[in-house]
Parts: structure tokens; C-alpha cells; sequence
């Protein structure tokens, strides 16, 4: 709670508080782990307050974050994520749109369906590379205004002419940007992410920061000079590990 920067020590206590009737309910609703109306209502005032803010909430994480990464004498891994929460919404909200699924059919056999809102988190964790964790260094929330399906764009737009700062992809850069800053040198850290985070633009970003990045392709791009691809790069790696295990083993027949 130190690091946390609300312009009213009010705000920073009635946190403080709210950080301990949750702890003790996780999981709860808000009005469970109040316990009483008067705590109720001054939660539900906190959080529609507008000088309450996510950077002021989680400054002091990010903090303590930074402090355990100064002390690590290893290679940090920064292992980036986007999760979802979700909730039932029939009427318009500030929740977003996240779809429209099937939950069933009705008694006519036509398909009935549930509306969806909901949340996406961001976030990018550091840990150790014996897997010990030392916090978040990034965090990003958004709601999408009109859900689209992956396919529903197809034909329509190219998204390579999209620029980045359009695309929710921007996500990745910006926690990268942020994470990268917390460890002494940015050499110490080496980003972690899936499919989603094989951007041209990201490549471009972990070259300028001087930090590492381990991603799952997604496409097949260009390899070395440009000779090969991704796939048959690895393929060569493949067949000269095998090579070298079968001469290790002949070797030790011998």
C-alpha cells in the first residue's frame, strides 16, 4: 500500500480497507464481504469515484515488483497473457459485448442464446527461471464496444493495413515497454508469449529496448537472411540434433 499515489489519504484508506474485508472473502460479492450497508456503499463509492484510477491501484505492486527484480542475480522471464472475465448481460452496459453463444434449444428446437459482456485483462508476470514468482510488472484492462467474430472480418479488411495503435495487439507492446523498464538491464529479461504476440511490431520493439522474447509463431516468416523460412530452419535444426544424438551414441558403442 506504500507505493500507492491518491491524491486524498481517504481514498488510500478506505483501499486499505477494502484490500482486507476482500482478502478475508475471496471470491465473494462485494455486498458478502462488506458485511453491512455502510461498508457496501462506500466500496461502491470508491470504485465510481473518478480520482480513483488502475495506475494509482496498482502503482505500489509494481513497485514491490521492481524492488524483488533488483535483488535477482538470474534471467528474468516475463510471461504475458490475456484472460477474460465475463459476465450475463441482456442490456447494454460498459461491460463491452464479448458474444452472443448458444446455451441450448428451446422447445421448438430453434437455438437459444445468452448475451455476454465482459473485461479482458492483459497482464504480464515475472518469475525466476525456477518458476518462483515475483510479480506483476504490467497490466492492461479494455472492453471491446462491438464484438466481432475472428472470421467476420475476413474478405473485408486487411489487417496488415491496420495501424498497430488500432489494434487491441498494441496490448502487447505497451506491457512490454512497461515490464522491460522494472530489471536493472533489459538484457536481464526475456518475454514470453503465444500465438498472438507473433508481431512484426513487437520484434521491432525487444530490438530497440535490448531485451530477449521467446514466441510461438504464428505465421511462417522469413528466417537469417531471408533464405529460408521459420519452419525449415527448424526442420535443419532437427535433422543435425538427430545427427549429432546417433554419432553421440555410436560413439559410446564403440
Amino acid at each position: 500500500m506504500g507505493g500507492c499515489n491518491f491524491k486524498d489519504v481517504r481514498l488510500a484508506k478506505r483501499f486499505s480497507k477494502l484490500l482486507g474485508m476482500m482478502s478475508d472473502e475471496i471470491g465473494e460479492s462485494v455486498p458478502y464481504a462488506c458485511q453491512d450497508w455502510a461498508n457496501t456503499k462506500a466500496v461502491y463509492r470508491f470504485f465510481s469515484n473518478d480520482e480513483v484510477s488502475e495506475d494509482q491501484i496498482m502503482a505500489a505492486h509494481f513497485q514491490a515488483t521492481r524492488s524483488r527484480l533488483s535483488q535477482a542475480v538470474q534471467t528474468i522471464l516475463m510471461l504475458h497473457d490475456t484472460c477474460e472475465f465475463s459476465f450475463q448481460r441482456e442490456k447494454d452496459s460498459k461491460l463491452g459485448l464479448r458474444g452472443r453463444p448458444s446455451c441450448g434449444k428451446d422447445k421448438d428446437g430453434r437455438l437459444k442464446h445468452i448475451t455476454v459482456r465482459g473485461i479482458l485483462m492483459h497482464s504480464s508476470l515475472a518469475v525466476t527461471l525456477h518458476a518462483l514468482p515475483l510479480g506483476l510488472a504490467a497490466m492492461k484492462f479494455w472492453t471491446r464496444k462491438q464484438f466481432k467474430p475472428s472470421g467476420a472480418l475476413k474478405g473485408k479488411i486487411n489487417p496488415t493495413r491496420v495501424p498497430i495503435p488500432e489494434k487491441e495487439s498494441i496490448r502487447w507492446l505497451e506491457n512490454i515497454s512497461q515490464s522491460t523498464a522494472l530489471p536493472r538491464l533489459p538484457r536481464d529479461c526475456a518475454h514470453i508469449g503465444n500465438r498472438e504476440s507473433d508481431i512484426y511490431e513487437l520484434f521491432c520493439l525487444a530490438n530497440e529496448l535490448g531485451t530477449n522474447f521467446l514466441v510461438r509463431t504464428c505465421v511462417d516468416r522469413l528466417a537469417e537472411d531471408g533464405d529460408r523460412t521459420i519452419a525449415a530452419q527448424m526442420k535443419k535444426s532437427a535433422v543435425k540434433e538427430q545427427h549429432r544424438i546417433e554419432a553421440r551414441n555410436k560413439l559410446g558403442e564403440s
